[in-house]
Protein backbone atom coordinates (compact mmCIF):
# COMPACT_ATOMS: atom_id res chain seq x y z
CA UNK A 1 0.00 0.00 0.00
CA UNK A 2 1.29 3.04 -1.06
CA UNK A 3 1.30 6.25 1.06
CA UNK A 4 -1.60 7.99 -0.95
CA UNK A 5 -3.42 4.87 -0.57
CA UNK A 6 -2.85 4.46 3.49
CA UNK A 7 -4.40 8.04 4.04
CA UNK A 8 -7.00 7.53 1.11
CA UNK A 9 -8.38 4.69 4.08
CA UNK A 10 -9.05 7.78 6.86
CA UNK A 11 -11.03 9.55 4.95
CA UNK A 12 -14.09 8.01 5.67
CA UNK A 13 -13.79 9.06 9.31
CA UNK A 14 -16.01 11.78 10.15
CA UNK A 15 -14.79 15.25 11.28
CA UNK A 16 -14.05 14.72 15.48
CA UNK A 17 -13.09 18.45 16.53
CA UNK A 18 -10.83 17.77 19.45
CA UNK A 19 -6.88 18.39 20.35
CA UNK A 20 -6.88 15.10 22.19
CA UNK A 21 -5.54 12.82 19.57
CA UNK A 22 -2.86 15.00 18.62
CA UNK A 23 -1.32 15.83 21.83
CA UNK A 24 -1.01 12.09 22.71
CA UNK A 25 0.47 11.43 19.14
CA UNK A 26 2.75 14.59 19.24
CA UNK A 27 4.00 12.82 23.16
CA UNK A 28 4.32 9.55 21.25
CA UNK A 29 6.51 11.25 18.45
CA UNK A 30 8.50 13.38 21.16
CA UNK A 31 7.02 16.66 20.40
CA UNK A 32 8.82 17.48 17.30
CA UNK A 33 6.63 20.43 17.03
CA UNK A 34 8.68 22.51 19.78
CA UNK A 35 11.66 22.16 17.50
CA UNK A 36 9.83 24.79 15.34
CA UNK A 37 9.61 28.42 14.73
CA UNK A 38 6.35 28.95 13.79
CA UNK A 39 4.24 31.25 11.98
CA UNK A 40 0.40 30.38 12.96
CA UNK A 41 -1.97 31.58 9.61
CA UNK A 42 -5.84 31.97 10.57
CA UNK A 43 -9.08 33.24 8.83
CA UNK A 44 -11.31 32.84 5.89
CA UNK A 45 -9.89 33.63 2.85
CA UNK A 46 -6.18 34.49 1.78
CA UNK A 47 -4.46 31.59 4.41
CA UNK A 48 -3.00 29.90 2.00
CA UNK A 49 -1.32 33.56 0.09
CA UNK A 50 -0.35 34.82 2.69
CA UNK A 51 1.66 31.63 3.85
CA UNK A 52 3.21 31.75 0.44
CA UNK A 53 4.44 35.43 1.01
CA UNK A 54 5.70 34.76 4.41
CA UNK A 55 7.61 31.36 3.45
CA UNK A 56 9.04 32.88 0.10
CA UNK A 57 10.33 36.46 2.22
CA UNK A 58 11.89 33.98 4.94
CA UNK A 59 13.35 31.93 2.34
CA UNK A 60 15.38 35.64 0.80
CA UNK A 61 16.23 35.82 4.58
CA UNK A 62 18.26 32.68 4.29
CA UNK A 63 16.64 30.43 6.32
CA UNK A 64 15.56 26.91 5.87
CA UNK A 65 11.94 27.23 5.33
CA UNK A 66 9.09 24.87 6.12
CA UNK A 67 5.46 25.26 4.44
CA UNK A 68 2.23 23.33 5.46
CA UNK A 69 -1.49 24.03 3.97
CA UNK A 70 -4.38 22.44 2.87
CA UNK A 71 -5.99 21.13 0.89
CA UNK A 72 -4.10 19.93 -1.86
CA UNK A 73 -4.77 20.76 -6.03
CA UNK A 74 -3.17 17.93 -7.62
CA UNK A 75 -0.71 15.82 -5.39
CA UNK A 76 -0.88 15.21 -1.04
CA UNK A 77 2.57 15.99 -1.51
CA UNK A 78 2.03 19.72 -2.48
CA UNK A 79 0.92 19.97 1.22
CA UNK A 80 4.24 19.89 2.87
CA UNK A 81 7.31 21.43 1.03
CA UNK A 82 11.11 22.58 2.58
CA UNK A 83 11.79 25.47 0.40
CA UNK A 84 9.37 25.34 -2.11
CA UNK A 85 9.94 21.64 -2.77
CA UNK A 86 7.12 19.31 -2.13
CA UNK A 87 8.13 16.11 0.00
CA UNK A 88 9.01 13.21 -1.88
CA UNK A 89 7.26 9.71 -2.01
CA UNK A 90 10.30 8.13 0.41
CA UNK A 91 10.08 10.59 3.03
CA UNK A 92 6.35 10.28 2.95
CA UNK A 93 6.31 7.10 2.97
CA UNK A 94 8.75 6.98 6.11
CA UNK A 95 6.70 9.44 8.36
CA UNK A 96 3.98 7.27 7.91
CA UNK A 97 5.34 4.53 9.23
CA UNK A 98 6.71 6.72 12.28
CA UNK A 99 3.68 7.51 12.97
CA UNK A 100 2.01 4.25 13.00
CA UNK A 101 4.56 2.64 15.00
CA UNK A 102 4.71 5.56 17.80
CA UNK A 103 0.94 5.50 18.06
CA UNK A 104 -0.51 1.64 17.58
CA UNK A 105 -3.85 2.90 19.38
CA UNK A 106 -4.61 4.69 15.66
CA UNK A 107 -4.82 1.40 14.32
CA UNK A 108 -5.82 -0.90 17.66
CA UNK A 109 -8.09 1.26 19.76
CA UNK A 110 -11.53 2.65 19.33
CA UNK A 111 -12.72 4.86 16.96
CA UNK A 112 -12.79 7.66 18.76
CA UNK A 113 -8.73 7.05 19.16
CA UNK A 114 -8.15 6.90 15.65
CA UNK A 115 -6.62 10.13 14.16
CA UNK A 116 -8.67 11.77 11.19
CA UNK A 117 -7.46 11.68 7.85
CA UNK A 118 -6.65 16.15 8.85
CA UNK A 119 -5.35 15.11 12.03
CA UNK A 120 -2.48 12.15 10.42
CA UNK A 121 -1.64 14.60 6.97
CA UNK A 122 -0.89 17.41 10.38
CA UNK A 123 1.36 14.94 12.11
CA UNK A 124 3.56 14.11 8.92
CA UNK A 125 4.03 17.95 8.03
CA UNK A 126 4.78 19.06 11.63
CA UNK A 127 7.09 15.77 12.02
CA UNK A 128 8.70 16.08 8.30
CA UNK A 129 9.24 19.60 9.21
CA UNK A 130 11.09 18.99 12.29
CA UNK A 131 13.11 16.01 11.08
CA UNK A 132 14.19 18.56 8.07
CA UNK A 133 15.67 21.23 10.63
CA UNK A 134 13.73 23.85 9.28
CA UNK A 135 14.75 27.51 10.22
CA UNK A 136 10.96 28.32 10.48
CA UNK A 137 8.15 27.13 9.52
CA UNK A 138 4.78 28.73 7.89
CA UNK A 139 1.88 26.32 9.16
CA UNK A 140 -1.89 27.14 7.70
CA UNK A 141 -5.11 26.36 10.10
CA UNK A 142 -7.33 24.07 8.60
CA UNK A 143 -10.83 24.54 9.49
CA UNK A 144 -11.77 27.10 12.10
CA UNK A 145 -8.93 27.33 15.00
CA UNK A 146 -9.42 26.24 18.18
CA UNK A 147 -10.00 23.26 17.83
CA UNK A 148 -8.13 22.28 14.68
CA UNK A 149 -5.53 19.92 14.57
CA UNK A 150 -2.39 22.37 14.37
CA UNK A 151 -3.55 24.61 16.60
CA UNK A 152 -1.50 21.72 18.99
CA UNK A 153 1.31 23.47 18.03
CA UNK A 154 2.94 26.96 20.01
CA UNK A 155 3.98 29.24 17.39
CA UNK A 156 6.00 32.70 17.68
CA UNK A 157 3.62 34.62 15.92
CA UNK A 158 -0.10 33.84 14.81
CA UNK A 159 -1.69 35.38 12.21
CA UNK A 160 -5.33 35.66 10.84
CA UNK A 161 -6.70 36.83 7.81
CA UNK A 162 -10.35 38.46 6.73
CA UNK A 163 -13.28 36.80 8.47
CA UNK A 164 -16.16 36.26 6.73
CA UNK A 165 -19.09 33.26 6.29
CA UNK A 166 -17.88 30.27 5.83
CA UNK A 167 -18.02 26.28 6.97
CA UNK A 168 -21.01 27.50 8.93
CA UNK A 169 -22.52 24.17 9.94
CA UNK A 170 -18.77 23.71 11.83
CA UNK A 171 -17.72 27.67 12.64
CA UNK A 172 -21.82 29.48 12.89
CA UNK A 173 -23.29 31.71 11.00
CA UNK A 174 -22.23 34.36 12.20
CA UNK A 175 -18.87 36.73 11.78
CA UNK A 176 -18.27 37.61 15.72
CA UNK A 177 -18.73 33.54 16.35
CA UNK A 178 -16.79 32.69 13.32
CA UNK A 179 -14.18 34.87 14.77
CA UNK A 180 -13.96 33.53 17.90
CA UNK A 181 -12.99 30.24 16.19
CA UNK A 182 -10.22 31.60 14.20
CA UNK A 183 -9.09 33.37 17.27
CA UNK A 184 -8.45 30.06 19.06
CA UNK A 185 -4.72 29.82 17.78
CA UNK A 186 -4.25 32.68 20.42
CA UNK A 187 -2.08 31.69 22.83
CA UNK A 188 -0.46 33.59 25.80
CA UNK A 189 2.20 35.43 25.64
CA UNK A 190 2.31 34.83 21.73
CA UNK A 191 1.55 38.23 19.36
CA UNK A 192 -1.20 38.02 17.27
CA UNK A 193 -1.44 39.96 14.16
CA UNK A 194 -4.65 40.46 12.09
CA UNK A 195 -5.65 41.75 8.93
CA UNK A 196 -7.41 45.28 9.26
CA UNK A 197 -10.24 45.06 6.52
CA UNK A 198 -12.30 42.49 8.94
CA UNK A 199 -16.35 42.88 9.34
CA UNK A 200 -16.36 45.32 13.12
CA UNK A 201 -18.01 42.28 14.74
CA UNK A 202 -14.75 40.22 13.89
CA UNK A 203 -12.22 42.88 15.01
CA UNK A 204 -13.94 43.30 18.23
CA UNK A 205 -14.43 39.31 18.58
CA UNK A 206 -10.58 38.95 17.85
CA UNK A 207 -9.23 41.91 20.43
CA UNK A 208 -11.59 40.47 22.78
CA UNK A 209 -10.03 36.68 22.56
CA UNK A 210 -6.72 38.19 22.58
CA UNK A 211 -7.28 40.05 25.46
CA UNK A 212 -8.91 37.11 26.93
CA UNK A 213 -5.95 34.78 26.20
CA UNK A 214 -3.21 36.90 27.27
CA UNK A 215 -1.45 37.67 23.23
CA UNK A 216 -0.41 40.65 22.83
CA UNK A 217 -2.60 42.04 19.77
CA UNK A 218 -2.05 44.02 16.64
CA UNK A 219 -3.66 44.84 13.38
CA UNK A 220 -1.73 45.06 10.51
CA UNK A 221 -1.86 47.74 7.30
CA UNK A 222 -4.80 48.57 5.45
CA UNK A 223 -2.50 48.05 2.33
CA UNK A 224 0.79 47.13 0.87
CA UNK A 225 2.42 49.62 -0.90
CA UNK A 226 4.81 47.50 -2.98
CA UNK A 227 5.10 45.36 -5.73
CA UNK A 228 2.99 42.46 -5.31
CA UNK A 229 3.07 39.03 -7.36
CA UNK A 230 -0.04 37.28 -6.93
CA UNK A 231 -2.73 39.11 -8.79
CA UNK A 232 -5.70 40.84 -7.35
CA UNK A 233 -6.42 43.73 -5.46
CA UNK A 234 -7.41 41.62 -2.48
CA UNK A 235 -3.83 40.60 -1.95
CA UNK A 236 -3.23 43.78 -0.92
CA UNK A 237 -4.16 43.20 2.95
CA UNK A 238 -2.65 39.62 1.99
CA UNK A 239 0.58 41.13 2.01
CA UNK A 240 0.32 43.62 4.58
CA UNK A 241 -0.89 40.83 6.83
CA UNK A 242 2.10 39.05 5.66
CA UNK A 243 4.73 42.08 6.23
CA UNK A 244 3.31 42.50 9.73
CA UNK A 245 3.67 39.06 10.29
CA UNK A 246 7.08 38.69 9.52
CA UNK A 247 8.38 41.84 11.50
CA UNK A 248 6.90 40.10 14.37
CA UNK A 249 9.17 36.76 13.39
CA UNK A 250 11.95 39.24 13.46
CA UNK A 251 11.26 40.42 16.91
CA UNK A 252 10.86 37.11 18.01
CA UNK A 253 14.59 35.68 17.10
CA UNK A 254 13.81 34.48 13.22
CA UNK A 255 16.13 37.24 11.11
CA UNK A 256 13.85 39.01 8.17
CA UNK A 257 14.22 42.67 7.10
CA UNK A 258 12.00 44.51 5.02
CA UNK A 259 14.10 44.29 1.79
CA UNK A 260 13.52 40.34 2.36
CA UNK A 261 9.41 41.09 3.21
CA UNK A 262 9.44 43.57 -0.20
CA UNK A 263 11.30 40.55 -2.39
CA UNK A 264 9.08 38.01 -0.52
CA UNK A 265 5.93 39.41 -1.60
CA UNK A 266 6.86 40.34 -4.65
CA UNK A 267 7.89 36.95 -6.26
CA UNK A 268 5.72 34.58 -4.25
CA UNK A 269 3.11 32.47 -6.20
CA UNK A 270 0.67 30.64 -4.84
CA UNK A 271 -0.97 27.80 -7.59
CA UNK A 272 -4.62 27.49 -7.96
CA UNK A 273 -5.41 31.00 -7.25
CA UNK A 274 -5.60 34.00 -9.52
CA UNK A 275 -2.95 31.99 -12.11
CA UNK A 276 -3.02 31.27 -15.66
CA UNK A 277 -2.49 27.66 -17.01
CA UNK A 278 -2.78 26.57 -20.01
CA UNK A 279 -4.30 29.82 -21.47
CA UNK A 280 -7.18 29.31 -18.63
CA UNK A 281 -7.51 31.36 -15.36
CA UNK A 282 -7.93 29.62 -12.48
CA UNK A 283 -8.97 30.62 -8.97
CA UNK A 284 -9.96 28.85 -5.88
CA UNK A 285 -13.02 31.54 -5.02
CA UNK A 286 -14.60 28.62 -2.72
CA UNK A 287 -16.78 30.76 -0.63
CA UNK A 288 -18.74 34.22 -1.05
CA UNK A 289 -16.13 36.43 -0.64
CA UNK A 290 -13.95 34.80 -2.57
CA UNK A 291 -16.30 35.19 -5.35
CA UNK A 292 -16.53 38.61 -4.95
CA UNK A 293 -13.08 39.10 -4.65
CA UNK A 294 -12.64 37.54 -8.04
CA UNK A 295 -15.36 39.37 -9.72
CA UNK A 296 -13.54 42.13 -9.01
CA UNK A 297 -10.29 41.10 -10.17
CA UNK A 298 -11.54 40.06 -13.52
CA UNK A 299 -13.24 43.66 -13.81
CA UNK A 300 -10.02 45.01 -13.27
CA UNK A 301 -7.37 42.59 -14.86
CA UNK A 302 -9.90 41.70 -18.06
CA UNK A 303 -12.01 44.95 -18.33
CA UNK A 304 -14.36 44.57 -20.55
CA UNK A 305 -13.62 41.28 -21.78
CA UNK A 306 -16.54 38.32 -21.63
CA UNK A 307 -15.17 35.36 -19.31
CA UNK A 308 -16.75 31.90 -19.84
CA UNK A 309 -16.63 30.78 -16.19
CA UNK A 310 -16.62 26.87 -15.34
CA UNK A 311 -18.11 26.80 -11.74
CA UNK A 312 -18.40 24.03 -10.03
CA UNK A 313 -19.30 24.06 -5.70
CA UNK A 314 -19.64 21.78 -2.33
CA UNK A 315 -22.43 20.57 -0.90
CA UNK A 316 -21.79 22.62 2.38
CA UNK A 317 -20.85 26.10 0.49
CA UNK A 318 -23.34 29.20 0.23
CA UNK A 319 -23.69 28.42 -3.51
CA UNK A 320 -26.92 31.13 -3.81
CA UNK A 321 -24.16 33.83 -2.55
CA UNK A 322 -21.40 32.89 -4.50
CA UNK A 323 -23.15 32.85 -7.75
CA UNK A 324 -24.83 36.23 -6.92
CA UNK A 325 -21.00 37.78 -6.59
CA UNK A 326 -19.70 36.30 -9.55
CA UNK A 327 -22.49 36.36 -12.11
CA UNK A 328 -22.26 40.05 -12.82
CA UNK A 329 -18.88 39.46 -13.97
CA UNK A 330 -19.33 36.42 -16.34
CA UNK A 331 -21.21 36.27 -19.64
CA UNK A 332 -22.00 32.55 -19.15
CA UNK A 333 -21.65 29.97 -16.66
CA UNK A 334 -20.69 25.70 -17.60
CA UNK A 335 -21.86 24.19 -14.18
CA UNK A 336 -19.81 21.35 -13.26
CA UNK A 337 -19.25 18.71 -10.37
CA UNK A 338 -16.38 18.87 -8.53
CA UNK A 339 -14.43 15.71 -8.62
CA UNK A 340 -15.74 14.79 -4.54
CA UNK A 341 -18.38 13.12 -2.39
CA UNK A 342 -19.10 16.07 -1.22
CA UNK A 343 -19.66 17.71 -4.28
CA UNK A 344 -23.32 19.76 -5.56
CA UNK A 345 -25.57 18.31 -8.50
CA UNK A 346 -25.30 21.55 -10.81
CA UNK A 347 -28.47 20.27 -11.68
CA UNK A 348 -30.17 21.58 -8.60
CA UNK A 349 -29.00 25.49 -8.65
CA UNK A 350 -28.57 25.90 -13.13
CA UNK A 351 -31.89 27.42 -12.62
CA UNK A 352 -30.83 29.60 -9.95
CA UNK A 353 -28.04 31.02 -11.99
CA UNK A 354 -30.43 31.40 -15.26
CA UNK A 355 -32.04 34.02 -13.02
CA UNK A 356 -28.95 36.21 -12.11
CA UNK A 357 -29.23 36.79 -15.89
CA UNK A 358 -26.36 34.81 -17.48
CA UNK A 359 -26.44 31.62 -20.42
CA UNK A 360 -25.80 28.55 -18.32
CA UNK A 361 -24.87 24.98 -19.17
CA UNK A 362 -24.65 22.16 -17.35
CA UNK A 363 -22.10 19.43 -18.01
CA UNK A 364 -21.48 16.01 -17.01
CA UNK A 365 -17.81 16.28 -16.50
CA UNK A 366 -14.98 18.71 -16.08
CA UNK A 367 -13.13 17.75 -19.96
CA UNK A 368 -16.48 18.14 -21.46
CA UNK A 369 -17.42 21.71 -19.30
CA UNK A 370 -13.67 22.62 -20.63
CA UNK A 371 -14.46 21.76 -24.31
CA UNK A 372 -17.41 23.92 -24.01
CA UNK A 373 -16.59 26.97 -22.74
CA UNK A 374 -13.06 26.69 -24.53
CA UNK A 375 -15.28 26.70 -28.05
CA UNK A 376 -17.18 29.71 -26.38
CA UNK A 377 -14.89 31.48 -26.46
CA UNK A 378 -13.30 31.56 -29.63
CA UNK A 379 -14.30 35.09 -30.22
CA UNK A 380 -11.74 36.26 -27.90
CA UNK A 381 -13.07 35.59 -24.25
CA UNK A 382 -11.42 34.24 -21.11
CA UNK A 383 -11.68 30.75 -19.76
CA UNK A 384 -11.75 31.23 -16.39
CA UNK A 385 -12.80 28.11 -13.29
CA UNK A 386 -13.71 28.67 -10.20
CA UNK A 387 -15.70 27.90 -7.20
CA UNK A 388 -13.84 25.10 -5.72
CA UNK A 389 -10.25 23.99 -5.04
CA UNK A 390 -11.17 20.49 -5.83
CA UNK A 391 -12.53 21.72 -9.57
CA UNK A 392 -9.26 24.22 -9.66
CA UNK A 393 -7.16 20.79 -8.82
CA UNK A 394 -8.91 19.08 -12.10
CA UNK A 395 -7.99 22.01 -14.55
CA UNK A 396 -4.32 22.07 -12.90
CA UNK A 397 -4.02 18.37 -13.81
CA UNK A 398 -5.89 18.35 -17.22
CA UNK A 399 -4.18 21.47 -18.17
CA UNK A 400 -0.37 20.08 -17.28
CA UNK A 401 0.02 22.36 -13.81
CA UNK A 402 3.00 21.21 -12.11
CA UNK A 403 1.05 20.66 -8.84
CA UNK A 404 3.26 22.57 -6.45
Amino acid sequence: MGPNDYLDTLRPLAMRFGLERMERALDALGRPDRDLRVLHVAGTNGKGSTCAMAACALQFAGHRVGLYTSPHLVRFHERIQVDGRPIGDEPLAARIEEIRRACPWHEGGGEADRLTYFEFATLIGLLHLAREKVAAAVVEVGLGGRFDATSAVTPLVAAVTRIGLDHMQFLGDRVDAIAREKAGIFKRGVPAVVARAQPLAAMEALRDEAERRGSPFHVAAAEWTGPIALRGAHQSGNAALAAESLRLLDLAGVRVGEPEIREGIASARWPGRMEEVGGVLLDGAHNPDGAAALAAALRVLHPGRPVELLFGVLADKDHEAMLAAVAPAVRRMHLVAPDSPRARDPRGYAGLARRLGVEVDVHESFPEALECARAAAADGALVCVAGSLYLVGQARSLLGGDGA
